[in-house]
Order: C-alpha cells, then structure tokens, then sequence
C-alpha cells in the first residue's frame, strides 16, 4: 500500500490570506521535504480570455473542472501521484502540466477546495479564511496591481463583478471547515504587521486546552481572549490574538499548544508568520501563531494514523500467529 499523507484544506475568496498561511504550515511540517503544496485554481476550465468571451469567473463551479479536482484529491489522499495542470496568473493562460508526487503532508489550497462532499472527505483538517471584506479588497488591489500587472480601478472592477459568485460559492464553504480564520485591524488603525486573529475552533477537531494558551502568554500583555459561543446551533470556541503580540509571546502561545502532545516538539521557522505587502517582505506573530494551530493539528492527525496503522500491524501478526498455531495442532 502506497503511504497515505495528511491533507489540509485551505479555501477562501480571493486575496484572502491563503498561500500565505499555506507556506507558513507548510515550514512547520519541515517544508519542500515533507510537504507537497497544490492550488485548486489550476484546474480552472478556461482562461481568462475565455472566461471574458463567456461572462463567467473563476469563483464559479462551471468555470473549473470539479469532477478532475475531486479525482485528483483522492488520489493523492491515496498517496499516489497526478499529472496536475497549471493555470498561470500572470498571463491568464496555462502551462504545461506537472508531475506531482504526495508526500507525507499535501496542502491543497484555493477557491473551491470545500464545494462538494467528496472533496470534503479527503481532509484531515479544514481551514478557512474569512477576512473583513474591506481589508480583503485592500489585499487584492495590492497584490494583483504589484504582481499581475493590474490598475486599481481594473481589481476593483472585477470585484464587483465577482461578488454574486462569492456569494453564492465561496463564503458558503464556510460551513464545512475545522477552523475559521479572521485577521483584522483592531479599533485603533494598525498595520498590517499588527492586526488581531480570530479563530473559531469547530468540535469536528479535537482542540488544544485553550486555557493553557492564556497561562504562557501571562497576564501582563493581554494578548489572548477566549470565549465560548453558539453558532448556528452549535458550540464553539472562540481563540482572539491581539496583534500586539510580541515574538517572544507568540513563541510561548505556540510551545502551549504543541507540548499539549507529548510526540511534538516545537520548531519555529524564521518564515513563521511572513508574509508579501505589496512587493515588501514582513511578519505578524498573530500570524505566526495561527499557523501553528494549524500545524499543531496536522501533526497530531499525522500522529494518530501512525499509531493506528501500528495497532493494526500487531492485530494482523497476532491473527497470522494464531493461523500458524492452529495450522501446527491439526498437523
């Protein structure tokens, strides 16, 4: 049997944050050795001279080739490889597939990694991310005017355009996921360095005790908040990061999370929590905390299939002990 990896799904609309959480798990799992990254939007149907022609955008179903993704998922849920397609952003049009190869954690992260049942099973853990859509846009009109050649007017523009298929596609994969993301600015301006994380932990994961998270960061500095609410009739908990948070905090918080196993020691990249502004390079620790919740859960999932297959491996030499038994009395 192939070695079946670890999936963790990311989805969230466009500009939302979701390479960079991606890359920064993926440095937490031991990067390029250990992890195998792929974007859904690859599999769109059409380019973007095509999408035009048709009057149709990439947030929508039909403008991607699902039933592809979904086969393409499960075969690497199987840990067996897929001759994958790349869409390329800078020129709207496609290159030439590639060969991809799972190993022992797949990241899959993109626009519509949640939109049907089947895709949704191949996940271990399922993160989305739900930015204020103000701030989203701001993300958007700087990251597609610095990298894909875009005016301002031009992202705004196709925004709008888009918002109907957000609606009705994108924001709705909410519902399936594990944890809900939000970064945002506190009540006083901040930048993008520095803004608060919400993170809505969901009982389909069994969480770390967040009351240990608050004990290391201390009182002094504030930069944790918790809270249990209802949502949609279901109970959650609530983990807030002021972005405040200092590097040293942030190292405490995420040491909380990860010693709550006892097979998990904590390493933290110096690629934790950076991200692109524009065309600058920088880091947020509430970022970097974020990822290693995410992170966190990835290991321990990875930790539990280990242990099962064990557990199976012994009932099996048990069973063939006992045949072997029996074979030699009737003999």
């Amino acid at each position: 049997m192939p070695h079946r990896p670890i999936l963790l799904g990311v989805v969230g609309d466009s500009a939302a944050g979701k390479t960079t959480m991606s890359t920064g798990v993926a440095e937490l799992l031991g990067g390029d050795a250990h992890v195998t990254i792929i974007c859904t939007d690859d599999y769109h149907r059409y380019n973007r001279v095509e999408r035009k022609a048709r009057g149709i955008t990439p947030l929508h179903p039909d403008c991607n080739y699902i039933d592809i993704l979904e086969q393409h998922l499960e075969t690497l849920a199987d840990g067996r490889p897929i001759l994958k397609p790349v869409y390329n952003h800078q020129v709207g049009d496609f290159d030439a597939p590639t060969y991809v190869k799972p190993r022992s954690f797949v990241i899959v992260e993109g626009l519509l990694g949640f939109h049907t049942p089947a895709m949704r099973d191949c996940y271990q853990v399922k993160v989305f991310l739900d930015p204020p859509e103000t701030l989203r846009r701001r993300w958007k009109v700087s990251r597609d005017c610095a990298k894909r050649g875009y005016t301002p007017d031009e992202v705004l523009a196709e925004l709008e355009r888009r918002e109907s298929d957000s609606a009705a596609f994108i924001r709705t994969q909410q519902a399936w996921a594990d944890l809900v993301v939000r970064f945002f600015p506190p009540a006083e301006p901040a930048d993008a360095e520095h803004l608060n994380a919400r993170v809505t932990l969901r009982s389909t994961l069994a969480h770390p005790d967040l009351t240990r998270l608050q004990q290391a960061a201390g009182d002094a500095g504030g930069v944790l908040r918790l809270a249990v609410g209802r949502e949609h009739g279901r109970l959650v908990e609530l983990l807030e990061i002021a972005g405040t948070v200092s590097a040293s905090e942030a190292v405490a918080i995420q040491g909380a999370i990860w010693r709550q196993h006892p097979a998990l020691e904590l390493r933290v990249p110096e690629t934790t929590g950076a991200f692109v502004d524009g065309v600058e390079s920088r880091r947020s620790q509430s970022l970097a905390v974020t990822q290693g919740l995410v992170g966190y859960h990835m290991l321990v999932e990875r930790l539990a299939r280990e242990d099962q297959l064990r557990k199976d491996h012994q009932l099996t030499a048990a069973r063939l002990a006992e045949l072997a038994r029996g074979a030699s009395g009737a003999a």
